[in-house]
């Protein structure tokens, strides 16, 4: 970290006191790292938040009073610019989806978190998607089955009920762009917007393709069929 960096503000909203102990012990040594604030309860942490603004958020969902969902939903309307990543003991796809649809770009077990969590607090600032691999393919089955009949959609599960998972034309359009190689202030003046936006469209699109970096999600959004003006499919006869 460069002398004039301030460390990255991470806020753990947790009702576990043994989580608290293992992500301090994993940002101690993390000088780019600094744990602002930590709660045990929703109430708390939603008061905190609407005054500040942490670069990443920290959530276990089956919190005392509250679904940490609603602290989701709360962290991504109040401070857009924050990272939301999920730390939890439920692995359901159902879950996971909500999480993703309400605002969280990554997604943990608890049983998964080491003392990397420092290593992906920084992937998920620098616009991935850090989640438990068996996470990750959970989410990939419900993306699969549409194959790429889906141009203008990354996925609608298929499982009944559970939310649908598209890209918004904004994002589509910085996805054609990522495809074709183009940097991310070269995206920002093609498309008209500042390169945060661009980052913002990044970090949804790494979250909804469930990758953790440009050549993952180039190669995903290929095989789902959404770059097929970027990569037309050959006519071998």
């Amino acid at each position: 970290m460069n002398a004039d960096e301030a460390p990255i503000q991470v806020a753990l909203v947790d009702d576990d006191l043994a989580v608290h102990g293992g992500v301090q012990r994993a940002i101690a040594g993390a000088v780019d790292i600094t744990l602002a604030a930590a709660f045990t309860d929703a109430r708390s942490a939603l008061a905190w938040l609407a005054d500040h603004r942490p670069d990443v958020l920290l959530v276990d969902l089956g919190l005392p009073d509250a679904s940490g969902l609603s602290v989701i939903l709360a962290c991504a309307q109040r401070q857009p610019g924050t990272d939301i990543m999920v730390i939890s003991v439920f692995d359901d796809a159902d879950k996971v989806l909500q999480c993703i649809q309400a605002g969280a770009h990554g997604y943990l077990l608890k049983d998964s978190l080491h003392d990397d969590l420092a290593v992906l607090i920084r992937q998920l600032r620098a616009g991935g998607a850090p989640m438990t691999p068996s996470i990750a393919r959970k989410v990939l089955n419900h993306v699969r089955p549409l194959g790429g009949a889906a141009a203008s959609a990354v996925a609608t599960p298929a499982v009944t009920g559970l939310p649908e998972f598209r890209l918004t034309p904004a994002e589509d359009k910085v996805l054609q762009y990522v495809a074709r190689g183009f940097k991310y202030a070269e995206i920002a003046q093609l498309t008209g917007v500042s390169i945060h936006t661009v980052h913002s469209h990044i970090k949804n699109i790494y979250a909804k393709l469930s990758v953790n970096s440009r050549s993952e999600a180039v190669f995903e959004a290929s095989r789902l069929g959404l770059l097929d003006s970027v990569f037309p499919a050959t006519n071998t006869r």
